[in-house]
């Protein structure tokens, strides 16, 4: 099952990554995902073990931002492909069919090309500004998620789609109106001084909402 709430790591080293990783887990997170950018295979790969451990001492599925081969290494519940990095279809054959795999999404068009390679979810934004991603693309906001959702309903599509980008506690009751399955967040609940306080919320808005 996917998550209506992927945790997004942050953190200014890896070592910070893992001490968040830990945080929101400890907060009761289901969902991991560890982005680590501009770091090194070996880097990633050495973060990627240390957070497997964690994630597999509260049972929460660990999904490895960019590295197939990471995430095979490790034994990862999965894996989140941006736009430029590899196809769903070659990582599959690597994975296997067990494994998560999800893509990242902008547009519509976007949104058809994951479903027809058979991606697991699909994470869609930006909704807003965020300082989380150099290149942003256009910025969606709540009509832009609910026209898009609608337009892949109609043509019989059903991957969950999880909003990503700058969102905040009043956003939820929007975007959980909009159709999309859940949200991605990343600084909102690693800055949180009570992050087990999102989970309940966000379970609260989005558990009636599943596809």
């Amino acid at each position: 099952m996917i998550s209506h709430l992927h945790y997004i790591s942050q953190g200014e080293t890896p070592e910070k990554h893992l001490e968040n990783i830990q945080n929101v887990c400890a907060a009761g997170a289901d969902w991991v995902q560890l982005r680590l950018k501009n770091e090194s295979f070996e880097t990633v790969l050495k973060t990627a073990k240390a957070a497997k451990k964690i994630c597999d001492e509260f049972q929460v599925k660990l999904i490895i931002n960019d590295f197939p081969e990471v995430a095979k290494k490790v034994n990862a519940d999965g894996v989140h492909l941006g736009k430029e990095d590899h196809c769903p279809l070659e990582t599959r054959k690597l994975l296997g069919p067990d494994k998560i795999i999800g893509g990242t999404a902008n547009t519509l068009q976007d949104c058809e090309v994951l479903c027809k390679k058979q991606v697991d979810y699909i994470g869609l934004g930006p909704f807003r500004f965020t300082a989380t991603k150099k290149k942003l693309s256009p910025i969606l906001g709540a009509e832009g998620y609910r026209k898009l959702l609608s337009s892949l309903h109609a043509s019989g599509k059903a991957v969950p789609v999880i909003a990503i980008g700058g969102i905040v506690p009043e956003d939820l009751p929007v975007l959980a109106e909009s159709g999309v399955h859940g949200v991605a967040i990343s600084g909102w609940l690693t800055n949180h001084p009570q992050p087990e306080m999102i989970f309940r919320e966000i379970q609260q808005q989005f558990s009636e909402k599943q596809l």
